[in-house]
């Protein structure tokens, strides 16, 4: 995923490594959870948000003019005070880090207990079987990793969209 950053950023000389601590590099890029022991720029790429400051951070990092972002970049943000205000109270059970800050995001309330919606991600499908049947129709599956678009713009905006269908039915 950090790749797809770099050519979003029209940088096409990087390496890609799968262990940046063997690699000789002006600059090792990796997702926050990845583990170094070279210094690192740490990005998150879960969120809009997230991946809006990722990119400011590398282009900083780089010393590039923001205005080298491709004109297709475009913030997806929800701002409407009303619409905020409504998603608010609506209760969520969420499985997974990531999937709990773009739930954030949104401007849902993460709850543990008495939610309105459960949402979790594919790979956890078979440990809350038990859960996810006792919530009905009020579940939603995100899909992961490889199920999932490696470009972290689509990445996000597939899973915001199917977020925003399934959790928006309360509004």
């Amino acid at each position: 995923m950090c790749s797809e950053i770099m050519e979003l950023l029209g940088i096409s000389d990087y390496i890609i490594s799968e262990n940046p601590d063997s690699e000789e590099g002006d600059l090792v890029i990796v997702l926050s959870e990845t583990k170094t022991k070279v210094p690192a720029l740490h990005i998150k790429l879960n969120t809009f948000k997230q991946i809006e400051d990722s990119i400011a951070l590398i282009l900083a990092e780089l010393d590039i003019k923001a205005s080298s972002i491709p004109a297709n970049w475009v913030r997806k943000g929800y701002d409407s005070q009303q619409l905020e205000l409504a998603r608010k109270k609506i209760k969520v059970k969420v499985y997974s880090n990531f999937l709990r800050e773009i739930i954030e995001d949104m401007g849902y309330s993460v709850v543990k207990t008495q939610a309105e919606f459960l949402v979790y991600p594919d790979y956890l499908k078979n440990k809350i079987n038990h859960e996810i049947e006792s919530m009905d129709d009020r579940v939603v599956e995100i899909p992961s990793h490889q199920k999932a678009p490696l470009n972290p713009m689509e990445r996000a905006a597939m899973r915001y969209n199917i977020l925003e269908r399934k959790l928006c039915t309360k509004l």
